[in-house]
Formats: structure tokens, C-alpha cells, sequence
């Protein structure tokens, strides 16, 4: 366990043996069935989620019930309501697992910890909250500014193995389309090839 979460630190910030050590010793392994929850919407969410194996989704559900996705989660991804984590509030979002996932957990005090004790993992942080920064602004720009087509593409470049992973359905929520919308781009950007 792990393998893949202290392979991507170090592709960031090289770690020591000792600090390896240090940080192994506050994670936590998780396991979740397909359609298991790791957060609801209301709860508090006590924990960072790195995926190790699996795929998740985040969403939140409109007053009539329907789901909005706002984040997908693979292989080397971590996961989150960051807000409901850092504040101890309530999770606006929902996440769960799309697949059968093994997951490291990082519980808030151990993120104090580490933040106090280990410099580089404040490096750490700070690169991947500004991955996800450049993300997010990605994808708000893409929505707002790429015509449909262009935006699927984009999306295709970005998640290159989505299609065999995650029902279309979701894939068009993500993307702000109905999925028949996304079925006709599908289909027209297939025939042009």
C-alpha cells in the first residue's frame, strides 16, 4: 500500500527514508466497494484522499435531486471538500467510488503535523493545491469560452481513459451537457476522423 502516493511525492519533493517514515506512520488505508460513500453532503469531511486504486466522483445534488459532478478522481489523485476539511463544516459535496478503490487518508490533525514538522510536505501541498487551482481555472475557461466540440476534445486530452471507465451520463454532468448532447458530439467528432 502506498506505492503510488510516496512515487508521486517524490516526483514533487523528494522525500528522505526517515520522512517516508514520518509521513506513513499518520496515513490511513481505506477500502471502498463500488457506490460506497467516502463523504456526504452534510457530514464533516476529517480526511485528504489519495487514490491509489480506483476511480471517485464528486457532485452535489441540486433541490429535485439531480446530481451535478464536479470532480473525478483517479489513479494518483487526491480528493476532497477541502473547505469542509480545513474549516470542520459541513461537506457541500458527495463523494463516491465508481469503482472498487484503495485509498490513503491523511486525518487534519496528521495534515497539522506535518505541516509543523516537515517542510516539504508544505511544499507538497502547495503544488498540488496549485495544480488544482490551474484546473479548475482550466475547466471554468474551457466552459465558458471553447464550443462544444473543442470542449470534448480538451476534456478527451485530459482524461484520456475516461470513456472506458465512467458512464457517459456522468461524463456529460461533469461537462454541463445532457448526455444526448454529448452523445451527438461523440458522434460527429467520429465521423470527422
Amino acid at each position: 500500500m502506498y506505492d503510488l502516493f510516496f512515487r508521486k511525492f517524490n516526483e514533487r519533493v523528494a522525500l528522505t527514508s526517515e520522512e517516508e517514515m514520518l509521513i506513513k506512520q499518520l496515513l490511513t488505508p481505506k477500502k471502498l466497494r463500488k457506490k460506497q460513500y467516502l463523504l456526504q453532503e452534510g457530514d464533516t469531511g476529517k480526511s485528504i484522499c489519495f487514490v491509489e486504486k480506483g476511480a471517485l466522483r464528486a457532485y452535489v445534488l441540486d433541490e429535485k435531486g439531480n446530481e451535478y459532478i464536479t470532480a473525478f478522481a483517479f489513479e494518483g489523485y487526491t480528493i476532497g471538500d477541502l473547505y469542509s476539511f480545513m474549516n470542520a463544516a459541513p461537506a457541500t459535496l458527495n463523494i463516491d467510488a465508481l469503482e472498487d478503490c484503495e485509498l490513503v487518508l491523511l486525518s487534519k490533525s496528521a495534515h497539522e503535523e506535518l505541516l509543523q514538522k516537515l517542510p516539504k510536505y508544505e511544499t507538497y501541498i502547495r503544488l498540488l493545491l496549485t495544480d488544482a487551482y490551474i484546473m479548475l481555472q482550466r475547466r471554468m475557461t474551457n466552459m465558458i469560452s471553447l464550443p462544444i466540440e473543442e470542449r470534448y476534445i480538451a476534456f478527451s486530452e485530459m482524461y484520456p481513459t475516461i470513456f472506458q471507465r465512467v458512464p457517459q451520463h456522468m461524463i456529460a454532468s461533469f461537462m454541463g451537457l445532457s448526455p444526448e448532447t454529448l452523445s451527438r458530439v461523440r458522434t460527429r467528432i467520429s465521423n470527422k476522423k
